[in-house]
Parts: C-alpha cells; sequence; structure tokens
C-alpha cells in the first residue's frame, strides 16, 4: 500500500492505533496491536500480514524487520516509520519495543472447529485476568492444542496485555467465542472427554481416564466452575493441593491439566 514517516503524535493513524488499547475501538475495528519483531513475524509466518506496521528509525538494518516491512506491503499494509516517542504512546511503554504491528482478529465459529484436529482443547468459562489468558494461550500452543474456546463474558484475548503474554502465540492458536448457551449445545456433539477441575473433585487429574480428544474445561479465577458447567463435563477431577495454599494461579492450573490429558 505504501510507505511513509510520521513524526506527530496528532496524526490521525498514529491515534487510531492508540486507540485500539480501549476494547471498545478492537470490537468496532476488528483490530489489535502486537509488539515486537518477534511477534510480528510469527504473525507473518502463520500467515496475518500486518495492516499497519510502525517501526523506529534504525528499526529497518535487522533482516526480519525488512521480511516484516516486505510481507506489509505485499499484503496492501501500510509501513509507517515513526519516532521513539510514538512508540512509546502507542505501546503504553518507556522502553517500547522498535516494531509494532496491527493485525486483524481472528475468531473462528464454534462450527468451524474440527475436534479430531488434537488430542486437547481448552475451554476457559468467564476468565478475568488478560495475563492469565494471554499464558493459557501461549501454554495450549506449546502443547499442541488445537484452540481456546471463551465460553461466557470473559477478558478480551487481543488486549496489549493478554498479547504479550502469549509471546506470539495468538497467532498460532485458534480461537473461538460462545455464550454459556451455545456451548453447551455445541459441547453435545463433543467426540471425546469433557474434563473440568473442581476443588470438591474426588477424583486425582492423574488418574481419570481421558478420552481423546479431551476438552479441558477451566472456571475462573474467583470462583471456578459453576455448578452449570461442570454438569457439562464427564469427569470433574482435582489437582492435589500438599502445601498451604488451597488453589493454583489459574493458568498453572490449565498448563497442568493441559498435560495431563495429552
Amino acid at each position: 500500500m505504501s510507505q511513509r514517516a510520521v513524526t506527530s503524535l496528532t496524526n490521525p493513524t498514529v491515534k487510531a492505533v492508540r486507540a485500539l488499547h480501549l476494547r471498545k475501538e478492537r470490537d468496532e475495528t476488528g483490530l489489535f496491536v502486537a509488539e515486537g519483531l518477534k511477534a510480528v513475524i510469527e504473525g507473518i509466518e502463520t500467515g496475518h500480514a500486518p495492516a499497519i506496521l510502525m517501526h523506529g528509525p534504525d528499526a529497518t538494518v535487522h533482516p526480519l524487520a525488512k521480511t516484516a516491512v516486505a510481507a506489509t506491503l505485499s499484503a496492501n499494509g501500510e509501513v509507517i516509520e515513526v519516532t521513539q516517542e510514538i512508540l512509546a504512546k502507542v505501546s503504553r511503554r518507556d522502553n517500547p519495543q522498535a516494531v509494532v504491528g496491527v493485525f486483524r482478529q481472528a475468531f473462528r465459529p464454534l462450527s468451524a472447529l474440527e475436534p479430531a484436529a488434537s488430542p486437547c482443547w481448552v475451554a476457559l468459562h468467564r476468565v478475568r485476568d488478560p495475563g492469565n489468558l494471554g499464558t493459557i494461550i501461549r501454554t495450549a500452543d506449546a502443547a499442541g492444542c488445537g484452540g481456546v474456546i471463551l465460553v461466557g463474558e470473559c477478558c478480551d484475548p487481543y488486549s496489549v496485555e493478554a498479547v504479550r503474554a502469549t509471546m506470539g502465540s495468538i497467532f498460532a492458536v485458534p480461537l473461538s467465542q460462545a455464550s454459556e448457551a451455545e456451548f453447551a449445545a455445541w459441547r453435545d456433539g463433543w467426540p471425546g472427554s469433557v474434563v473440568g477441575t473442581l476443588l470438591s473433585a474426588e477424583v486425582d487429574h492423574r488418574e481419570a481416564a481421558y478420552a481423546k480428544p479431551a476438552l479441558i474445561l477451566m472456571g475462573n479465577e474467583q470462583q471456578g466452575l459453576p455448578p452449570d458447567m461442570a454438569a457439562l463435563c464427564d469427569v470433574n477431577v482435582k489437582i492435589p493441593m500438599r502445601g498451604r495454599a488451597d488453589s493454583l494461579n489459574l493458568s498453572v492450573a490449565t498448563g497442568i491439566m493441559i498435560y495431563a490429558a495429552t
């Protein structure tokens, strides 16, 4: 599309990219921000070229930055050289990354998911913390999970905080959204086990029989799985607590369950 230089914080494109820190703007535009050359290249390598690529004055000397520029232009995106001050404002960091990409969100409908494509999938009910969500997406990617399904009112996986925590895996893991009712109806056709975690469960997570593909259903950070969600599970399991702590961080617990099921 074009290459140009921008030095003004009041430039309309700069203001539009800064506004993507707001969920309302992300929802309305279908765009999100990914920071850093690693994340941008991850997007490109998985078929997601930036709609806008912003880079600092010296960034393009890096061979991968040249690759990012070429891929953006090839996909009719816009490449903009900006100042450090603009990068700091866009990322809301004092020491910003030298490259920032604006990408299109890529939610998939439940009907497009293929359970047999992976032995393990993850569903999260009303997850609240973007750091947890991003870490879970990264773990799901590392373990080769088929995708992550967000059930009910969840935090936004395309928020800057969540995207940072994915370390580039935001582009590799299929994401879906569903209401509780939509998920319950879709779950009826699941060919393997649906597995939940409950503190009151009696089955150890290492001893349960997981029929592949396993769908791991996790509750949120405060309340865990509510009764209506737990009722959707073929089996509910517990992760033993041996010390004084009575629960685990959601992303840690989900990681344990993913590897137990695979």
